[in-house]
This record gives C-alpha cells, sequence and structure tokens, in this order.
C-alpha cells in the first residue's frame, strides 16, 4: 500500500494521519508535544517515532496491537510526507531535523519530505480550489498569526509574507489572549471615565464576570488579580484561592475570552461585543497588510480575489468572530474568492498532499 503522511506538530499535542493512494485516512494518531523550539532534536523524533508508529497500527493487516516500527515495513512505504512544526521559524531548525526524519520514514530528502512551520499546513486547501493562486493563513487561538502562500511549479508552497506571532507580551492582535486582556481594559476604561461623574458605571455582564471570576467586590481590585506573579511549579493548589491564581499571566486572561463571547451574544452586553469588535478589527488589520495590488515597492502582496482564507484555532473557530473580520477586510476592499476554517491541520494536510502527487 502507497501511502501519503502528513504530521502537525504542535505546542501542545502531535497529530498524525495516514491517507491512501483514493484519498481515504486510513491511520491517524496522536502524540505529545513537539514544538521543536522546546524540545531537543532527539526528543523530537522520538515523538515522531511513537505517534506515526502508532497511525500506522490500522494500515496493517491485520491491524497491528503493537506500534509499527519505523522506518515502514515493505508494503507501507510512504510516497511523500508534509511536516508543520511549531517553533521551525528559521532555515537552521528545519535542516536540522529533515535528515532524522527522512532516516525515520524512509523518504529521500527533497520534495517529497515537506517540513516547514506548522502555519504552511494551514495553506493546504490552495491545492483544492483550482480558480486560486495564493493562500493566507490565519491562526486565531490563544496568539494570532497571519501567513499568506501561493503555490510554486513544482507544487510546493513559497511564503510570500508573513504578519504577527510575536507572542502574548508583544503582538498576538485577535486572538483569544488580546481579547480577554481588551475585556479587562474597555471595564476600565469604563471605570475612569465614571470617576469624574455622579452615577457609578452600569453594573453589566462584562464588569459582573469579571469580578466573579476574578472573586472581586471592587473592579479596581483586579490588578492586583491580573499582576500576581506565574506559579512555580511546585505550587499547592489552595481550592479556596480563585483558580486564576494558579494560571500563568497569560492564560489568567486568555481563559476569559469565553466569557466576553458569552457576555456578548448571550447577554447581549454592548461592552464586551465592543471588545469582540476592535479585537476582530486588529486580526484584520495584519491580514491586510499581506493583501493588496502587488507593485514594484511590494511584489509578494496577493490579491484576496485570487486567494482562499485559511482559518484555524479556537477563537476563529467561531463564525461570528470569523464574520466580524471578514466584514472588516470587505470594508477595505478585501474579498476572498474562498473562505475555510481547517478544524484538522493533519487531516486537511494528508489530503492536500496527496492532491500534489496525484498524477
Amino acid at each position: 500500500m502507497s501511502l501519503y503522511l502528513c504530521v502537525d506538530c504542535g505546542g501542545s499535542k502531535t497529530s498524525a494521519v495516514v491517507s491512501d493512494t483514493s484519498g481515504n485516512i486510513v491511520g491517524r494518531a496522536s502524540g505529545g508535544p513537539s514544538n521543536i523550539a522546546y524540545l531537543t532534536i532527539d526528543s523530537f523524533i522520538e515523538t515522531i517515532r511513537e505517534t506515526v508508529g502508532d497511525a500506522l497500527k490500522t494500515c496493517t493487516s491485520p491491524a497491528s496491537v503493537d506500534t509499527v516500527a519505523l522506518p515502514p515495513p515493505a508494503g507501507l512505504e510512504f510516497v511523500a510526507a508534509w511536516f508543520g512544526i511549531s517553533g521551525a521559524d528559521s532555515p537552521s531548525i528545519i535542516e536540522s531535523v529533515v535528515n532524522p526524519l527522512s532516516t525515520l520514514l524512509g523518504v529521500p530528502k527533497g520534495l517529497r519530505l515537506s517540513v516547514a512551520n506548522d502555519a504552511h499546513l494551514l495553506a493546504a486547501p490552495i491545492r483544492m480550489h483550482e480558480d486560486v493562486i495564493s493562500a493566507v493563513t490565519v491562526i486565531g487561538g490563544t496568539g494570532s498569526i497571519v501567513v499568506s502562500f501561493k503555490e510554486k511549479e513544482d507544487g510546493e508552497l513559497e511564503e510570500l509574507g508573513r504578519v504577527g506571532g510575536w507572542g502574548w507580551i508583544l503582538g498576538d492582535e485577535g486572538g483569544g489572549y488580546s481579547i480577554g486582556r481588551e475585556a479587562v481594559r474597555q471595564v476600565l476604561i469604563e471605570q475612569d471615565k465614571h470617576s469624574v461623574m455622579k452615577s457609578p458605571p452600569p453594573e453589566g455582564p462584562l464588569r459582573t464576570l469579571l469580578k466573579t471570576y476574578f472573586g472581586i467586590k471592587d473592579v479596581m481590585e483586579v490588578l492586583t488579580e491580573v499582576y500576581v506573579p506565574d506559579p512555580i511549579p511546585s505550587t499547592v493548589v489552595n481550592s479556596e484561592h480563585g483558580a486564576h491564581k494558579y494560571m500563568s499571566r497569560e492564560k489568567r486572561l486568555s481563559s476569559l475570552s469565553p466569557s466576553v463571547f458569552a457576555a456578548a451574544f448571550e447577554d447581549k452586553d454592548p461592552l464586551a461585543l465592543k471588545v469582540l469588535r476592535m479585537c476582530a478589527k486588529d486580526l484584520a488589520e495584519q491580514i491586510s497588510i499581506v493583501v493588496g495590488d502587488a507593485s514594484e515597492e511590494a511584489p509578494r502582496l496577493v490579491k484576496a480575489s485570487e486567494s482562499v482564507i485559511c482559518f484555524g484555532g479556537s477563537v476563529v473557530g467561531l463564525e461570528v468572530y470569523r464574520n466580524m473580520v471578514l466584514d472588516d477586510l470587505a470594508a477595505k476592499g478585501h474579498v476572498f474568492k474562498h473562505v475555510e476554517f481547517v478544524d484538522d491541520c493533519a487531516a486537511v494536510g494528508a489530503a492536500g498532499l496527496r492532491l500534489k502527487y496525484k498524477d
């Protein structure tokens, strides 16, 4: 059986999908973290060995109980493999894993072994739409990043532009962290405005949820709760204290985003809705940096009308938020030919990989 392998290597888990020449998924498995920025090469390769070996269990006849040893045995060879690796942001990092992966999988170095940043997998739908020549990927989870691509004549994806991905301290506009942060900011701004008025700020749903979440009675107490230092690993959890005290500062704010959506769309809170519109606009601004009419000065811009925009991540997974972003882009004159939400990068990547070699 000739097989195609796609592996999505993330900071929290590794997803491997194996498909056959007809495009059917014949194997799938999940493994531990594989962000190359946080692992040694040996640890990274071991995670890939276990995850891909588990994915091949259902490809044997009969199905194997044990993890299949790599390189794959005769009859289970990989035609091609595509790796999207979180943290693989430089040619030197990518080069450091290509040889070990080639040896592990039995796939020669070259076009049939594609290794790139994980944002590349999100662009796989470019191969599924014959009427586009470029793709813009938008990852919006806790953080955010925007990357644009075109498909070269050899079928490889060429990265054209990249915006964001700077992490929670320096960026991540439009992601879950920025939504939580902006929610706190807007409640505090409202508090400041009413400091010179006779009446206190209205006790709306967003204000109430912040006080409940942080276990405070006065909004101004939120500053102490937000700036509590990150807990050390050995910290013993005290159930009498708020759960947020045992989270990192980033998580402390990003975990607020589901409540902001609830306040906006279930409780109809105008302040919460304002927060989401602001953050969606920020994300649209990021996207608009890579979109437009190419020129001598900016030859790597892509036209929205000739592109597919591919969203991935928990926050942009909410259609109402995606539509906010798309509406802001449309107001700027950027209307994409196709819009895709990819919730399974490894599976979509495997499908895109098979299409690359369908002839």
